[in-house]
């Protein structure tokens, strides 16, 4: 898949660049852990119908 995830604090600072086949993000940067707060993800792809390059903003909250 050519897709890529993208996740973001709320200041816009890039965290972690993913692709739907890595493990995931551990909610850490730079190895140290992030705190509960809100944070942004990114997703782009490429939609098998059409061909056409998407994109998909969403937010979620990480509890500690």
């Amino acid at each position: 898949s050519n897709a890529k995830i993208y996740i973001f604090d709320r200041y816009g600072k890039l965290l972690k660049q993913l692709s739907p086949s890595s493990e995931g993000w551990d909610g850490t940067y730079n190895g140290k852990p992030m705190p509960s707060n809100d944070y942004w993800f990114k997703v782009e792809y490429t939609d098998p119908r059409t061909g056409n390059r998407k994109t998909f903003k969403s937010n979620f909250t990480l509890k500690r």
